[in-house]
């Protein structure tokens, strides 16, 4: 018993001095944030509905929808390609992937789960993030961009939606974006 009382105070007073003799390191730093930035872009979204190569494809639908042309509660997985122009022969620059999910009612409404990423160019690498409700089947709108990646990291924004073109196998959206990140 004595020595069982010998070796828990010798281990008290060798862990005491290891405890002393530790030090804690710390540095505090300024805090120097990164300049904000805004940048503006410009590009079409070139989406394809039918034929060999869609580039938007319904994933599942509510069984309680009627007839109409945009059914009610349609989800759809989408790899819209980016381009510089609204013409066929303009230059890929990027692709658009995610999901929309179509409401119909008065006015077609959906919401936009999207991913635009860049491929070529200035911005070859990163990405932006739309997460918004769209009123597709008017001219003009705008949707809101929550977030991006790489040299839009922490990216935050708007972007105003003008329909170029639609009709049943096509649509050609320009998009004016104006991101603000670091």
């Amino acid at each position: 018993m004595k020595g069982t009382l010998v070796l828990t105070w010798i281990l008290i007073i060798y862990l005491s001095q290891i405890a002393v003799q530790s030090q804690y390191y710390s540095e505090i730093l300024p805090y120097d944030p990164e300049p904000v930035k805004v940048t503006n872009l410009h590009f079409y979204l070139h989406e394809t509905l039918n034929g060999q190569n869609p580039t938007a494809v319904n994933i599942a639908q509510a069984n309680i929808t009627n007839n109409s042309s945009v059914p009610f509660a349609t989800l759809a997985a989408v790899d819209d390609i980016l381009k510089i122009g609204p013409e066929d022969n303009s230059e890929v620059i990027g692709n658009a992937q995610g999901l929309g999910l179509l409401l119909a009612g008065n006015t077609t409404t959906g919401v936009m789960y999207s991913d635009f990423g860049f491929t070529v160019g200035k911005f070859n690498g990163s990405s932006i993030s739309i997460f918004s409700r769209n009123t597709i089947i008017e001219p003009g709108r705008e949707v809101a961009v929550v977030g991006g990646r790489g040299k839009f990291r922490m990216a935050k924004g708007f972007a105003l939606l003008t329909t170029y073109f639609l009709n049943a196998t096509a649509v050609i959206i320009e998009f004016n974006v104006t991101v603000i990140h670091y």
